[in-house]
């Protein structure tokens, strides 16, 4: 018999999103689409199942709610060409804000690094003091600069 410390076998844990487990009957079913329309969009582009050894189809969540909006975008009479135009606009908005938020981080690195440096040099003397730092209003550029000698 086994008790609460056995291996955790058995124990279910749900797919990731990313996991490709919908054979093309369950992916069609959850869209709401018909399996020939899940082909048509694979030979148009619009979404790339997994391929198994044998071929076979596999389609994830996300994939399963990509089709679902291209669906909802169709029934809203938005042609094909207006639908890959709309999803690759929306995939780029998402890499640059991704891109926006990697950019964001590495400036607050940036001035908490000049801060140290600015407080390390107020310490050691005045001979290497920088000049005074303010945060930079929106729209502006900080400028770091040091006076010759």
């Amino acid at each position: 018999m086994a008790g609460p410390s056995s291996s955790r076998r058995g124990v279910f844990e749900p797919p990731g999103p990313d996991s490709a487990v919908y054979v093309i009957s369950v992916a069609a079913e959850l869209s709401g689409l018909h399996p020939q329309t899940l082909r048509t969009y694979e030979r148009m582009g619009l979404i790339t199942p997994v391929r198994t050894g044998g071929g076979g189809r596999r389609y994830t969540h996300r994939d399963v709610e990509l089709l679902r909006e291209i669906s909802d975008l169709t029934s809203s009479g938005i042609g094909i060409e207006g639908v890959r135009r709309i999803l690759d606009l929306e995939n780029r908005i998402t890499a640059l804000v991704q891109r926006n938020d990697e950019l964001q981080a590495e400036l607050a690195a940036t001035r908490e690094a000049l801060r140290q440096a600015a407080a390390a040099r107020r310490t050691a003397g005045p001979a290497n003091k920088l000049p005074v730092l303010r945060q930079p209003e929106p729209g502006q550029s900080v400028v770091v600069w040091r006076r010759g000698r």
